[in-house]
């Protein structure tokens, strides 16, 4: 197996796509703004300083997926879509996925599966490894399930994802991550070819230190 693994938010983005759900729950008036907006801004902060606690992001994230009906989530999704993701897609993306077009292309994100999910499928990434936000019937509960896919958390879900394929570490025989960000440094020093995406200043100085590789998608 060639793994191909690929964070998603400030790397095939150029943004981020849970800071800019919560933006768009704002505009649409779901979210109060003078509640929310100052708080997704300090965890979007804490999250560029490696400082984020994800148990406390996600209790604020995921708890509006719980106030509404799975239908209006989705249309509200796809909306959210059009007007906040697909004009932040990097404009080197599509030409990454197609150098990668002959391996297992995998997106590995913090970000949960409701926001990820079209996300990869727009891009024709087959195969996501998010935060999983627990399912009741055919809503959510507002809480995580699982292990959130954060930092070392990536790593775990990534062997649980192959175990699911009846595969191991041991059968990869390349494997490439490609991140913008120091919370993904522990999955960058798994792979055999780790890549620094529009790095922030932390990853970027420890990219050029071991000689990885610095690209920029922008």
């Amino acid at each position: 197996m060639r793994l191909a693994l690929f964070d998603l938010d400030n790397t095939l983005l150029a943004g981020d796509s849970d800071f800019e759900w919560a933006q768009y729950l704002i505009e649409q008036g779901v979210l109060d703004r003078e509640v929310h907006e100052a708080r997704n801004q300090r965890f979007y902060e804490q999250y560029k300083a490696g400082t984020l606690d994800i148990h406390e992001f996600l209790d604020f994230q995921l708890k509006p997926l719980s106030r509404h009906p799975r239908a209006q989530l989705d249309a509200w999704h796809r909306d959210f879509m059009v007007r906040k993701i697909i004009p932040i897609i990097a404009p080197g993306t599509a030409a990454l996925l197609r150098q990668h077009a002959d391996h297992v292309q995998v997106i590995v994100t913090a970000t949960n599966s409701f926001v990820t999910g079209p996300i990869a499928a727009h891009l024709g990434v087959p195969h996501l490894i998010a935060t999983e936000p627990e399912r009741l019937d055919d809503g959510f509960t507002g809480r995580p399930f699982g292990t959130p896919s954060f930092r070392e958390g990536k790593i775990a879900r990534l062997e649980q994802w192959l175990a699911a394929q009846g595969k191991s570490w041991a059968d990869v025989a390349e494997s490439w991550f490609y991140s913008d960000s120091l919370n993904d440094l522990p999955l960058l020093a798994k792979v055999r070819h780790p890549v620094a995406v529009d790095p922030d200043p932390t990853l970027k100085a420890h990219a050029e230190k071991q000689g990885w590789p610095v690209i920029s998608l922008r």
